[in-house]
């Protein structure tokens, strides 16, 4: 905590650097925040043909998201190969163009077409984010730092919900094409910054032959050498590696990597996890806040879309603290207990939609559904939104960290689109039947949990690799520590 403090008076390059680049989150929380009271404007419907019904509601919102997997599948890739900036920068380019698609769009087919755009590019840099954090990022604040892009999330989030409750009431298409116009724009601003002020990952200039640039690099980033020291030697272990030197040269072999024997586990733990993260309904509620809210007994369309608002104010407040206490909490325990409440919360709101105790004119049942679904997105924030998008980089080893976060990232935004697009379908059939899938997808990810996850709070990448290749899941530094007081006395 006196860290902090300290950061804010004087902070070193590297807090600097993160910060810009966790700026980048700052766009998809935005198209998130946008697009669902986007699709419920009267002109929106009015310019692409009146009334959408649940499934080409789902369509428009969800359109996005292959496309970003498909991209997120070689962005790290592309990321080894230019460099983590650049990476970044190209991926937000291209989003900004599809926004700009998407605020000049005459037909729903091209609006569209400016949703897969988009998707390309937030799918090639939202990935590297993290991996960018996690590798100019001292260990003993690589857990508050890597958080950064989360926290932006939720502040785009905010500015996107209350961008369009503001545009709303203009009486015209600029009602919704406004916010994809801000959007274009703060991403083309991004774009140019990071472009030249992002600095280049010392590992990644290391695991390429160039050690002075990357003692430099750490230098100019205002990391002390003892911090430094434990990255840079993992990179040097790793750099003679025969995969290595192969990866660079055939695209294939690199993308076969990260199912090697010896990482395989933990590629399919991190695409589990990142899958899963989606399956617990958070895009369901944050794409369709408004619906719900109505569902629930908001009649008023006004009122939903404010109380939208509202729980994305909320989401970004509970972030600010797991962002300060990221390196306290740890990652495997804030997943499985996460898991546990996120389920516990998801089967409560099914249960009383699925017993007819939801009541849309009276009844405590409306509002019992309305403060879970603050309770969830706000629980969620502080815990899955947070660990395990840094849990997933962390695991990997240096040779393959991009390459299997990106991979990771594409069964993140897979799982994305099937919440996106089912999620209107099964509200329109069932009341409760999303509720009690989303819940048990939260149990089971705590369950993996509890016998695969090893924690990686407060440890350097060396230690984590060491774990994974032979201890068991429970064992920490705290345990061990007590063990070790236990023998000695």
């Amino acid at each position: 905590m006196g860290l902090i403090p300290l950061y804010l008076k004087n902070p070193p390059n590297y807090v600097l650097a993160c910060i810009l680049c966790s700026a980048s989150g700052i766009l998809f929380g935005m198209d998130t925040g946008i697009i669902g009271p986007v699709t419920d404007m009267k002109y929106f419907k009015a310019s692409f043909g009146g009334s959408q019904n649940s499934t080409i509601h789902g369509l428009i919102v969800s359109c996005i998201l292959i496309p970003a997997a498909l991209s997120s599948f070689f962005a790290g890739y592309v990321a080894d190969r230019l460099g983590r900036p650049k990476g970044i920068c190209i991926g937000v380019f291209i989003f900004g163009v599809g926004a700009a698609i998407e605020a000049g769009a005459v037909a729903l087919s091209m609006f569209i077409v400016g949703r897969v755009v988009e998707g390309l590019g937030e799918g090639l840099f939202l990935g590297n984010l993290v991996v960018l954090i996690c590798e100019i990022s001292p260990t003993s604040t690589r857990g508050a730092l890597t958080t950064g892009p989360q926290l932006a999330t939720t502040l785009g989030l905010v500015m996107g919900y209350f961008i369009s409750y503001g545009t709303s009431r203009l009486q015209s298409s600029l009602s919704w094409r406004m916010p994809f116009i801000l959007l274009s724009a703060f991403s083309m601003i991004i774009c140019g910054l990071s472009l030249y002020f992002l600095p280049e990952s010392p590992q990644w200039l290391g695991l390429h032959g160039r050690y002075a640039m990357a003692e430099e690099a750490w230098d100019k980033l205002g990391v002390n050498r003892a911090e430094r020291e434990k990255v840079t030697l993992q990179v040097r272990a790793q750099e003679v590696e025969p995969d290595i030197q192969r990866a660079k040269e055939k695209t294939i072999e690199k993308l076969l990597a990260i199912f090697s024997k010896d990482v395989l586990g933990r590629t399919i733990l991190a695409v589990f996890l990142m899958g899963m993260q989606q399956m617990s309904g958070i895009d369901g509620v944050l794409y369709y806040a408004p619906q719900l809210f109505q569902k629930a007994g908001l009649a008023s369309s006004e009122a939903s879309f404010l109380a939208s608002g509202v729980s994305a104010l909320v989401i970004f407040a509970v972030t600010i603290p797991g962002l300060i206490y990221a390196d306290t909490w740890g990652r495997r325990n804030s997943i499985i207990y996460g898991g546990v409440v996120m389920g516990v919360l998801m089967f409560l709101m099914g249960g009383l939609y699925a017993g007819n105790a939801v009541h849309p004119s009276a009844g405590p049942g409306r509002w019992v559904v309305i403060v879970c679904i603050y309770f969830f997105a706000a629980l969620y924030s502080v815990t899955w939104g947070i660990s395990i998008k840094v849990y997933s980089a962390e695991i990997q080893p240096q040779r393959t960290r991009a390459s299997a976060t990106t991979l990771a990232h594409s069964s993140n935004w897979v799982c994305n689109f099937l919440v996106a697009l089912t999620t209107p379908v099964i509200l329109a059939k069932s009341s409760f039947g999303a509720y009690f899938l989303f819940g048990g997808c939260c149990v089971v990810t705590a369950i993996v949990g509890i016998f695969f996850m090893h924690e990686t709070q407060g440890r350097n990448f060396g230690e984590i690799d060491e774990a994974f290749r032979g201890k068991s899941p429970g064992s920490n530094h705290s345990l061990n520590s007590f063990r070790q007081h236990l023998s000695l006395a």
